[in-house]
């Protein structure tokens, strides 16, 4: 009998539809390498996306589809990821020491983006990638107290400030560096330079994603953001109450206007389970958050529940994916996550950083 060839192992791996890309892994060029040893081959595959917590399943329906092929009697899959930089908007330089920022956006208060931005950023951070969570809400920062972080960030210099540390993420915030019952007086061009140096006067330290939690609405932070900051892509949180709908498809609008790509919707306080007798209840509405995004041609990214957990832990300083990481809550952040990163995964690649700047010299 013949030898099976690579290109057949190919086609039957290519049938499996990854979950998270929504592609298969084929033709998103995840599958790396595949070596024939007489009835036995080993697969690597490189995901583009953090998500350890998948790989063992990944594996395993590899491992499955190729050792249905005759031929074959054992198969070695091994899964690993490499999280590339990708491209932000045209003419906005590159900050050292990030490969991509997520910015968490939502059109009005009172949906939850804060709560949702700390736990996505704590769910990539799970799925094995360096993280770091920028609070750039100056006029009301929350991710000191969600966090549980007190004391004032380090200065070696004098010019620049460390971040400070919290369940293995980088963190600032202007809550750092002020008390916090101190309001913040301040106008428009105030507060976006203090965004500027909060962002780049910090010494982020390798971070695969820098999530930026930003304030709600569509005012100063979020323009300069866009102008100004390299964003890789925009994660819009809404809930399903109309009004929320509708502020959160200007959000949308906003940085499809400036080329940010949205990467998808998140749909918070989705269902209520009564924590007594189990009954589901949609308080806000049903579905909004689907339908926003199949009306603009954005990814759904996931629903979350109304669980007063998820309020009582992230009060408390310890956000629900570290506080109960085995809870089917921390399982729908990380898988959130997963799907969010993977979207990001699939945008252009940014090859900028590879080419060497020329600097001409006057002699």
């Amino acid at each position: 009998m013949a030898d099976v060839t690579q290109a057949q192992i190919e086609e039957q791996l290519a049938t499996y539809i990854d979950p998270y890309l929504e592609r298969d892994l084929v033709s998103t060029k995840a599958i790396k390498d595949i070596k024939v040893d007489g009835d036995k081959v080993e697969i690597d595959v490189v995901m583009g996306f953090p998500a350890k917590g998948y790989h063992d399943e990944l594996a395993a329906r590899l491992k499955a589809l190729a050792e249905g092929i005759d031929g074959i009697s054992s198969a070695t899959v091994n899964v690993s990821t490499k999280i590339s930089a990708h491209s932000a908007q045209k003419g906005v330089k590159h900050i050292e020491g990030i490969k991509n920022i997520i910015a968490v956006a939502s059109g009005k208060g009172g949906v939850g983006k804060s709560t949702t931005a700390v736990n996505l950023a704590l769910a990539l951070s799970a799925e094995g990638a360096s993280v770091g969570m920028l609070d750039a809400d100056i006029y009301g920062p929350s991710q000191p107290r969600m966090l549980g972080v007190s004391g004032k960030p380090e200065s070696l210099d004098g010019k620049s400030l460390e971040p400070m540390n919290s369940y293995h993420l980088q963190a600032m915030s202007i809550g750092f560096l002020v008390d916090e019952e101190t309001p913040m007086i301040w106008r428009g061009p105030m507060v976006t330079q203090a965004l500027q140096q909060l962002l780049n006067d910090t010494n982020w330290k390798d971070l695969d994603y820098l999530v930026i939690d930003l304030p709600p609405g569509t005012g100063d932070i979020q323009l300069t953001l866009a102008q100004q900051v390299p964003v890789s892509g925009a994660v819009i949180v809404t809930t399903p109450q109309d009004i929320a709908l509708l502020d959160a498809r200007k959000g949308l609008k906003m940085f499809e206007k400036v080329e940010v790509p949205v990467l998808g919707v998140i749909e918070n306080m989705s269902i209520h389970i009564c924590s007594e007798c189990g009954h589901e209840e949609y308080i806000f509405g049903q579905g909004g958050g689907e339908r926003m995004s199949e009306e603009n041609n954005a990814d759904f990214l996931g629903a979350l529940p109304l669980d007063k957990r998820i309020r009582e832990e992230t009060d408390s300083g310890k956000p629900t994916v570290v506080a109960d990481p085995d809870a089917r809550i921390s399982q729908i952040y990380r898988e959130i996550a997963r799907r969010t990163a993977a979207k990001l995964s699939l945008k252009t690649k940014d090859y900028a950083a590879r080419f060497p700047q020329i600097v001409i010299q006057n002699d």
